[in-house]
């Protein structure tokens, strides 16, 4: 008599072979380390297949149509944030320690955005010039994060007695993330890209994902758009502009600390790059041309372009005096695009009156201003350039939040994400906990928590 394979025995083997129970867990251990007894391998374990309901879409009159299909719901949440860079990461960190149930999905397999896959690695600006004195305006979620960073050998420049403008190990740097993440019980999914938006008339109410697993729903009270490229509010329509900006690839020698920089410097060669927490590595910012970053096939040209500009560039140096044991450590696995959609707020940051030193009375976060000298002064950040006009249940962070032209520079900046995404991650705990529309939150509210999470109002 054939046996009948139950649910119940087959997750006992699938447990048995480590692929798991729910949340069944085993040992993970690098192959080489003899120390660690590894769990009976899976490579041979034959996972019963279902059948898929398949909905492709077809050819009809010369047009491919999608037809309409169901989507299973993933996972449901009080707040969702789309995004893991540093606006998504802070916003995911403080919704959930505001007491939000959270999750938090992002494109690649790790935390950090441009900062650590696209390895920019310069936090800046940290502080800025607040009545005269140098000041320090990245706290709260961000600078617990820099500081934990900075606990790690050789992980943080520039950091001790506060210092500004740290350059940190982009390992480590995704590392502290996950550790912060886990600890404040966010939900954490990689490896998805938000396909469309859930809506319910005006309101979001989720995003519809693609991944591997197909095309799935995941539903929330309030969403956080931390996508850098407001994917989320321009799919549920919300009123948007576009901007062409210059998309490059950074790139990081090893050896650096090898060459003779002057031979270098008399051959051509400004320099090797900016400094890293490791004396051997330097990074390499390369600007690129403006172009639009949402054009796939543009972005696949400059991908093949920076990178044989940046060889070409690598051995003109090796060929060099004084550069021939410097090599190409690696390329950034991120396309560096700075800036391509921002959002219609309901209170767009204008130039003027972020120099205008007023901060007005929904001041979330104080940004450090662009640019070199250690005079900056610091601007007010309102919460209405996070919220969207029309557009409800949703609220954005980082580089895509409502600014004009001249701020754009000043709002793309690493420092200045940590701080939006850590107020658009209170105002949508708070909006969950309220029963309200972001747009409505207690302004008074949402800034006693945010000093309270440690945050810098002015």
């Amino acid at each position: 008599m054939k046996a009948t394979l139950t649910r119940r025995r087959l997750l006992k083997l699938l447990t048995a072979a480590g692929l798991g129970a729910p949340f069944a867990t085993r040992v993970v251990a690098d192959e080489a380390d003899a120390s660690i007894q590894s769990a009976p391998s899976p490579e041979n374990i034959v996972v019963p297949v279902s059948p898929r309901d398949r909905y492709p879409a077809v050819l009809s009159r010369g047009r491919v149509i999608q037809p309409r299909r169901p989507l299973a719901v993933m996972h449901e949440t009080d707040v969702l944030v789309v995004g893991g860079g540093p606006a998504g990461f802070a916003a995911a960190v403080a919704a959930a320690r505001a007491g939000s149930k959270t999750a938090l999905i992002e494109r690649y397999g790790y935390l950090g955005g441009l900062w650590t896959g696209g390895l920019v690695l310069l936090v800046y600006p940290t502080h800025a010039t607040e009545k005269g004195v140098r000041t320090k305006v990245v706290r709260g979620v961000g600078d617990e994060l820099l500081e934990r960073i900075a606990r790690y050998p050789d992980a943080a420049t520039n950091h001790a007695a506060g210092k500004p403008d740290p350059t940190t190990d982009p390992e480590i740097t995704k590392l502290v993330m996950d550790q912060m993440v886990r600890e404040a019980d966010v939900t954490m999914i990689f490896h998805c890209w938000v396909a469309d938006v859930v809506m319910d008339g005006n309101a979001v109410r989720g995003v519809v994902i693609e991944s591997k697993a197909g095309r799935q729903a995941i539903l929330s009270k309030v969403v956080v758009d931390a996508s850098g490229d407001g994917d989320v509010f321009a799919a549920g329509g919300a009123e948007h502009e576009q901007r062409l900006h210059a998309v490059g690839l950074v790139h990081r020698l090893g050896n650096a600390d090898r060459a003779d920089l002057d031979a270098l410097r008399a051959a051509g060669f400004k320099n090797l790059g900016e400094i890293e927490p490791q004396p051997s590595v330097r990074w390499i910012n390369l600007r690129g041309p403006s172009t639009d970053g949402l054009d796939i096939a543009e972005l696949s040209r400059l991908e093949i372009e920076h990178r044989r500009s940046i060889w070409q560039r690598m051995e003109r140096i090796r060929q060099s005096s004084g550069g021939d044991k410097v090599f190409l450590l690696q390329t950034a696995p991120q396309i560096g695009v700075r800036i391509t959609r921002l959002l219609a707020a309901t209170r767009q940051l204008t130039e003027a009156e972020a120099r205008s030193g007023v901060r007005p009375a929904d001041t979330i976060a104080v940004g450090g201003t662009y640019g070199p000298g250690a005079d900056n002064p610091g601007f007010a950040i309102p919460y209405g350039a996070l919220v969207p006009k029309k557009l409800d249940n949703l609220i954005a962070a980082g580089r895509c939040i409502g600014v004009d032209t001249p701020m754009v520079e000043d709002m793309r900046l690493i420092a200045t994400c940590l701080l939006t995404g850590h107020a658009a991650g209170v105002a949508a705990a708070l909006a969950v906990e309220e029963g309200c529309r972001p747009r409505d939150v207690d302004i008074l509210r949402l800034r006693q928590i945010l000093l309270h999470q440690g945050a810098f109002l002015g």
